[in-house]
Order: structure tokens, then sequence, then C-alpha cells
């Protein structure tokens, strides 16, 4: 909206609509590149100072635009008196700029015949009424955007709780009970399995205090390391096997499918009684395939909160996922993510 009055304003002089001194012209652009100014670096200031100021440079301009365009700027005050003092506050000032503009036109005798002065306080006015409307759903959307920014966030917290605390909860209480039925049959073994429990209690307060800080894993991994990892801490068979250029992924989408293969396996040794896991990855450059294969008990097509948490994760980053499962007969949990085009 300034640039469109500084052009209007210029526009007016060189079209010989209006004339004004080089003073007054150079008042007038000066003004309106203060008010650009502090639309950068204003924002962290009283929101009521700045208001007063801005209304204060609005005036400068109304009285030094010789095209009369200026005198719209006074239609921004309860515009933005909506969103930095409230609604409340966005109606009094719409309400005072109305009180404004008809006393200045008191003080000509006989305004109210004159149909230009009230052609335009009828301008005014609808001007007024659109600014709050707008300010009102502007508003609105606003709600809603930090509606849904607070949602997705949960989501966020939940999926990262569920995927990465509650497989080192599972970790933790297969190692607590091989330590338990080792500790006289086998008492080192049984050290180990307590030092394997003690190692994902540190990794589990590790991965709370990432996701309530909202650190994410977005940065590069290896997906074979991962994996090949995060086997070794189940006391089922996992075979990993992983193929092809993991440089071709970027992180999000490789730590979705390490999410993927965690959920399974997790699930696998909680829900399945599963004693043999297959886990393949290949990579061939257009997508990668996550295939987790179990000979557990299997399950219904009913769909629990982590599965919907491994769904989220790979439609964020344009993947999919699929599971292959009936009672008795195992689950095939398929998880692909597209490449990078280099």
């Amino acid at each position: 909206m300034y640039v469109t009055v500084l052009v209007a304003g210029l526009y007016g002089q060189v079209a010989g609509l209006c004339h004004a001194s080089t003073p007054r012209t150079a008042g007038f652009v000066g003004a309106l590149a203060v008010l650009l100014v502090l639309e950068a670096v204003g924002r962290h200031r009283p929101a009521a100072l700045m208001l007063a100021v801005r209304a204060g440079l609005y005036v400068s301009v109304a009285v030094l635009d010789c095209s009369g365009t200026g005198r719209s700027l006074f239609l921004l005050i309860p515009f933005i008196g909506y969103f930095t003092l409230g609604r409340r506050a966005g109606y009094g000032l719409a309400g005072g700029c109305l009180a404004a503009v008809v006393a200045a036109l008191a003080t000509r005798p006989g305004w109210y015949t004159d149909s230009e002065a009230v052609s335009d306080l009828l301008m005014f006015v609808i001007g007024l009424v659109f600014a709050i409307a707008m300010a009102t759903v502007a508003h609105r959307y606003a709600d809603q955007a930090a509606e849904l920014a607070i949602a997705a966030e949960r989501a966020r917290l939940a999926r990262d709780i569920h995927d990465n605390v509650g497989h080192h909860l599972t970790v933790i209480s297969v190692q607590l009970e091989k330590s338990a039925a080792f500790r006289t049959l086998d008492p080192e073994t049984a050290a180990q399995a307590l030092e394997d429990a003690r190692e994902s209690a540190r990794l589990a307060l590790e991965d709370v205090r990432r996701s309530v800080g909202g650190l994410r894993t977005d940065g590069r991994v290896s997906l074979s390391t991962a994996l090949t990892d995060m086997a070794a801490r189940f006391d089922m068979g996992v075979t990993v096997d992983v193929t092809g250029d993991e440089s071709r992924f970027d992180g999000p989408a490789l730590t979705a499918l390490y999410h993927a293969a965690q959920e399974s396996l997790t699930n696998a040794r909680r829900h399945a009684a599963a004693t043999k896991v297959t886990v393949e990855a290949v990579l061939d450059g257009r997508e990668a395939r996550l295939v987790v294969t179990d000979d557990g008990s299997g399950f219904t097509s009913t769909e629990g909160f982590g599965v919907r948490g491994m769904r989220e994760r790979l439609e964020l980053v344009g993947g999919s996922l699929r599971i292959d499962s009936a009672p008795g007969s195992g689950t095939r949990v398929t998880a692909t993510v597209p490449g990078t085009s280099r």
C-alpha cells in the first residue's frame, strides 16, 4: 500500500494532475521511506508506540501528498490495531478514524451538499468496513494455523515417544528378562544383558530430550549401520541386508525407513512373539524399499498408533507403507521412499 501511494502521488505530479514544491515532494517520499523501514525494524517494539508513530507518519503523508491518495493510509490504522492491540482496539480505532474524517469535513461549510465530499466519506466508510472484515478473516486464519501447528507438534511428539521410547522400553524389558534368566547359569551373559539394558535406558533418555527440545534426526544417517546396531539389541534372530547407494536419499527419508524398521521389529518382539525376522533394504536411486518379514503370530487389519505413526512419517517424505499379515501367517511390512534427483 505504501508503494501504491508513492506511485500515485508521483504520477499525479508527472501527469500534471496536481502540483507540489520540491521540498514537499521530498518530504512525501521521505515519510513513505520511513514507513517502509519501520515495517522491517519495528516488529519487536511496543505495539501501541509503533502504531502511534505510523499514524503520525500517515498524517504527514496525507498532508504532503498533492494527489489525495495518501489519505487511504488511515485505513491501515484499525487494520494494524486489530492485530497488535486486539479486536476491540481495532473497532475503536475504526470509529476514531471515521470521527476524525467527519470532523475534518465539518470545517468546510456545506460539505454535506458537496457530492465529491460525500462520495469520499462513503468510500472511506466502505474502506473501513473492508479493513475490519479482512482483519477478522486473517486473524481467524492465523488462529487456525496456530492450532494446526500445535496439533502437528503434538503428533510429532507422540510419534517420537512411541517410536523411540517405546522401542527402548521393549529392549530394556528383553534385556532384563535375559539377565534374570542367565543370572545363575551364565553370570557373564547376565551382566552383559544388564549393561545393554542400561545403555538402552540412556538412549531412551536422549531421545526424550531430543523430542522435547525439537531436535530432529534430519541429518545424514547410515541406514545400514543404524539397522545393524538396532538388530543387535534384540534377542530374536534378526538378519539385515542393505544394498544400493544411500547417497541418493536425504536424511529425513532414511530416518523414516529406520523408524519403520524399528517399529516393525518392536511389534514382532512385543506382540507377535517372532523368532526370526528379516530386514531387507534396496536403494536403487529412484526409490528405497524396506521390507521387514517375521515368522510371528500375525494380526488382523486393525491399525494401531504405531502403524499410523509409521505411515505418517513416510507420507511426510513422499513415501508409502504396506502391511501384509494374517493370524498365524507372520507379517510383511513394506516401506518405500522416493530418491532425490541429482
